[in-house]
């Protein structure tokens, strides 16, 4: 399948993300979207990258636009000083999924394009027209992680992390170096773990087994009170307690949202519910899957009452920041997801109330999910799969039979099945990668669980 929009950004196999390809969809982005002086360039840790970088950079400086090199770096560190700069950007990274694909993540100056720029893109892209300009140069590059560093430990504080122990999962995410120098600058004793030169695809929706076991067994054996990484480009988070057990992206999004002082959240309806049961939030509003749909959410709660206090998160885990919020300096809006701000706030709420992060999460409404993926699926066969179960109530109560009844279906993005039981099972294909996600939502986590792996076993039997 040649590359696509997905989710979050254009992605599609190395093999097929050629120069001449790259060249096309950064001139169809420059000619259907503002980028302001300059377009900021980074990418993450995946070999393919600094050749796609190379490829996005010469595609600009030939459309007569300036561009700023700024290498490896974080996504919303990168959104970030673009944002700040009034200009566009551009990512080179893949997120989560593995090495032999990658892609692209466009900006403009106020943030994350929407889906109505990615159809100008689009279109753009087919017709293939780009005005001769005389060519752009190459400008110097900002510290970025620098800049990254300041946003949170001016914030936050030298001592918000003071007396806590913290081990960083390092692999090849591009953010491990600035993670630990931000968690060192807040006051916290660090532990670097695991860092990898190979490129390690890690999904912190999915979690496998195994690095939960390493989790565990790191938590022990350095007697830490959280370990934290993110995904390759650094918009999403993993937090672990001191027991190695992985905070849910959705509970990261629920603590953050209350610690900042969001009153409306906008998230996808992957979510558990726990969102939905906080006194705090005047308004949840449900979106599709990806964070465009989340933005534009946003954008919809500001144009109606610009001083809302409003803010949006992912299953994953991303957190998106729409309005300023002041602990000893000012965190403005940031209009990407970000992984950061959910690793932060968590550690700095539970040190601020002298308890663990286990005890900040048994504070929340319970509300327990588990996710999985089946990966390198036959897209059109998954797709076919799953119209089966919407279009037919037989068939999905059949599907279903060992669970218990549906009570209601949801079609807000793939299909999700609200059991006479409470219990809620999620069906969708990834909007990004050849991968179908099963999520499960129950009185408790080992249930959860084993409805995630009972579901996965099912799916697969269909779509293999």
């Amino acid at each position: 399948m040649a590359p696509a929009f997905g989710t979050s950004g254009l992605r599609g196999l190395v093999t097929e993300l050629t120069p001449d390809l790259v060249d096309r969809y950064v001139r169809a982005y420059l000619a259907s979207c503002p980028q302001g002086s300059a377009l900021f360039v980074g990418r993450d840790l995946r070999p393919s990258s600094p050749d796609i970088a190379e490829a996005v950079i010469a595609a600009a400086q030939a459309a007569g636009i300036d561009t700023i090199d700024c290498g490896a770096q974080p996504t919303p560190a990168l959104a970030m000083v673009a944002m700040e700069a009034g200009c566009g950007a551009v990512m080179v990274t893949g997120s989560h999924i593995p090495a032999d694909r990658n892609g692209l993540k466009f900006y403009i100056p106020s943030g994350e394009i929407s889906k109505a720029d990615e159809s100008k893109i689009k279109a753009a892209y087919e017709a293939d027209e780009m005005p001769a300009k005389p060519a752009g140069t190459a400008r110097p590059a900002p510290d970025v992680k620098a800049l990254y560093n300041q946003r949170y430990v001016n914030s936050f504080g030298s001592d918000a992390l003071a007396g806590f122990r913290i081990g960083v999962y390092r692999h090849s995410s591009v953010a491990r170096d600035v993670l630990e120098d931000i968690l060192r600058g807040l006051g916290a004793d660090v532990v670097s773990l695991a860092h990898s030169d190979t490129f390690i695809p890690v999904d912190t929706e999915a979690v496998d087994p195994e690095t939960r076991a390493q989790l565990a067994k790191w938590c022990s054996q350095y007697k830490l009170d959280a370990i934290v990484s993110t995904d390759g480009d650094a918009d999403r988070p993993m937090v672990a307690d001191a027991e190695g057990k992985v905070v849910p992206g959705d509970v990261l999004g629920v603590i953050t949202a209350r610690y900042v002082g969001a009153e409306v959240i906008c998230t996808p309806v992957s979510s558990n519910d726990m969102v939905r049961n906080i006194r705090e939030f005047i308004d949840v509003k449900l979106t599709k899957i990806g964070s465009p749909y989340v933005i534009a959410a946003m954008e919809e709660a500001l144009n109606a009452n610009r001083t809302t206090k409003v803010a949006g998160f992912e299953a994953n885990g991303g957190f998106i920041l729409g309005f300023s919020t002041s602990h000893r300096s000012v965190i403005t809006p940031l209009k990407t997801r970000d992984s950061l701000l959910p690793i932060l706030s968590p550690l700095v709420a539970a040190r601020e109330k002298g308890i663990n992060l286990a005890e900040l999460v048994q504070q929340l409404p319970p509300c327990f999910t588990a996710a999985d993926r089946l990966q390198n699926i036959d897209r059109i066969k998954a797709s076919k799969f799953l119209e089966g179960l919407i279009n037919n109530a037989e068939v999905r109560q059949d599907f279903l039979s060992l669970e218990g009844f549906i009570q209601t279906i949801d079609l807000t993005d793939g299909l999700r099945m609200n059991l006479e039981s409470g219990e809620v099972i999620h069906l969708r294909p990834s909007g990004n990668a050849p991968e179908f996600r099963v999520y499960a939502q129950a009185a408790n986590l080992e249930r959860a669980r084993n409805l995630v792996s009972r579901i996965m076993q099912r799916v697969n039997q269909s779509i293999a």
